[in-house]
């Protein structure tokens, strides 16, 4: 790697500025020199050689874009000289030979996990509160502050005990300056870090949108998503609260649970609120009962497990200019790691494998899979175009700014996250992921739709690389936060887990940082390390809401 600029591909026409680069400077990439026409800001490209209207714009080995407007060598790529253009892809046999990578280190390795009847093994304990209808969230609202609180699970504390403290200034007649510097002060007496209850990790709530209104469509899929949510592996039980007359009705869920998984025997309360007797009577019930429902659930301990019983997402959001080539490659190299281990490792965000299809086509294990893969993505892209949109709009403000021009060229970077290895399967939105290896799961592109999808095909771990910074977490399944770059975890460290911004450095290799990543993998399926997601609270959860709104 040069020290300012990176060709990530030999084939590529295009190449990335790791530093910010002037005008008029002449950088060297191996034998070749190029002399700069603009500004190049870090994490942009600058193109090779001077090219017309209509061109190809090949990196990461493949279509990214075509020129819209004649370019000169050493002018940066903008939204104004290159639009989207991805190639067209097709299915024919191929016999994808894979090399697995060196496991020899992680071989024989374990995770303490909690081990569930159906074999199935979590990297959390958490009790699930579900409304199977927006009109309960007051309900869970009120539940959640109460046990929260009480049970040692609140984190904001510090924040009310702020409050507190510029009311109490203000009524004793301080002026706005006087306001500005007082400091935040958490006292102990301000925080309950007790937990009677040492073997459960959280109590989780699932607040949404859905389960009345829109078109019944929306709520079958819901009450799908909601069912694979009760089925996790990281939940050890489930309060359920309905009011009654709601589209997705208690039975509709209770189906769907049992066809998800016959055996299902965790606990699982149930409560209409229609039914009930007051308010009062249904959330001091279902409290109780909750109650004694984690009582059992603390029984619960972690024990041994090897890491095949480990289930991965790996998700990138925020992206940047630097995701394709420090963050998520590390990500796949884990990726295949994990596939050698016997793990499952889940890719998603469909939008965002624009541009990748034939090598996915060409790593898929058979025909169904390939042709199920097909099939989903042509639904998909027409959706979008019939609504007046399509995927060669994902790209967000913030990706553009910083280096990603064209979907092609961000989805190119993203699929990197999924490493190598064969494809094992293709799943539609909230299919669990049953066979060993990398399987692809149908998502939006959107970080919390994305993560929720994943978590309900299994992920037990999200791995999320980041190059602008996200918050992102999940109710049920633990987000690891990747930054891509040095200045995003000095800037943003109270949410980030890992640097790969050495790689971009120099300090290590993608090799290194895949491994350091596993390594932050285990620990963190053990309990032993806590990813800021969850010592934030960071419960994120929107439902993919695929049909229209009636």
């Amino acid at each position: 790697m040069s020290i300012n600029i990176l060709k990530v591909h030999p084939n590529d026409n295009v190449i990335v500025a790791l530093t910010d680069l002037k005008a008029g400077e002449t950088v060297q990439y191996q034998d070749n020199y190029y002399l700069l026409t603009e500004d190049i800001p870090a994490k942009h490209k600058f193109y090779t050689s001077a090219m017309e209207e209509g061109e190809k714009v090949i990196m990461y080995g493949t279509l990214v874009g075509k020129i819209q407007i004649p370019v000169k060598a050493g002018a940066l790529m903008t939204t104004d000289n290159l639009k989207h253009a991805a190639a067209p892809y097709f299915f024919s046999p191929y016999q994808y030979q894979w090399q697995a990578p060196d496991i020899s280190k992680f071989e024989g390795l374990t995770f303490n996990g909690y081990h569930r009847k159906d074999g199935n093994v979590g990297t959390a304990n958490y009790w699930l509160f579900i409304p199977t209808v927006f009109c309960e969230n007051r309900n869970l609202d009120v539940i959640k502050e109460a046990l929260h609180n009480e049970l040692g699970y609140a984190v904001t504390e510090k924040y009310k005990s702020y409050t507190h403290q510029l009311v109490e200034a203000y009524q004793n007649g301080a002026d706005t300056a006087t306001l500005a510097a007082i400091p935040i002060a958490l006292e102990p007496e301000h925080l309950n870090t007790k937990r009677p209850f040492k073997n459960i990790d959280g109590i989780k709530f699932l607040n949404h949108q859905g389960g009345c209104g829109g078109i019944r469509q929306d709520s079958a899929v819901l009450s799908k998503l909601l069912a694979a949510y009760a089925d996790h592996p990281n939940v050890a039980g489930v309060t359920l609260l309905s009011l009654g007359c709601q589209n997705l009705q208690v039975q509709d869920f209770l189906n769907d649970l049992k066809e998800r998984n016959p055996a299902f025997d965790k606990k699982l309360y149930v409560f209409e609120q229609q039914q009930s007797q007051s308010e009062e009577h249904l959330i001091t019930t279902a409290i109780r009962q909750t109650f004694e429902g984690l009582i059992e659930a603390n029984q619960m301990e972690r024990h041994p497990a090897p890491l095949s019983k480990l289930c991965i997402g790996v998700k990138c959001g925020g992206s940047d200019g630097f995701s394709g080539i420090s963050a998520n490659p590390a990500v796949g190299y884990c990726a295949d790691l994990l596939v050698g281990l016997g793990a499952k490792v889940l890719l998603a965000e469909f939008p965002e494998l624009c541009g990748t299809e034939q090598d996915i086509l060409n790593r898929t294990k058979d025909e169904r899979a390939a042709r199920k893969f097909m099939k989903l993505m042509s639904a998909y892209s027409q959706a979008a175009e019939n609504a007046g949109s399509g995927f060669h709009m994902n790209p967000s403000p913030g990706n553009i700014k910083d280096g990603l021009i064209t979907d092609a060229i961000k989805s190119n970077g993203a699929a990197k996250k999924g490493g190598t290895s064969p494809i094992e399967d293709v799943l539609d939105y909230t299919e669990p992921a049953l066979k060993p290896g990398l399987n692809l799961v149908c998502t939006p592109g959107n970080d919390v739709e994305a993560t929720t999808g994943k978590a309900a095909s299994g992920a037990t771990l999200i791995l999320f690389t980041t190059g602008l910074g996200t918050p992102t977490g999940n109710p049920v399944c633990p987000v690891i936060k990747i930054s891509t770059n040095n200045a995003l975890t000095a800037r943003m460290n109270d949410i980030i887990d890992i640097n790969a911004g050495s790689v971009i450095s120099g300090e290590k290799t993608i090799e290194q940082m895949g491994e350091e990543i596993l390594t932050y993998c285990i620990k963190a399926a053990s309990g032993e390390v806590v990813p800021k997601s969850v010592l934030l609270n960071q419960d994120d959860f929107i439902p993919w809401k695929r049909g229209i709104s009636l």
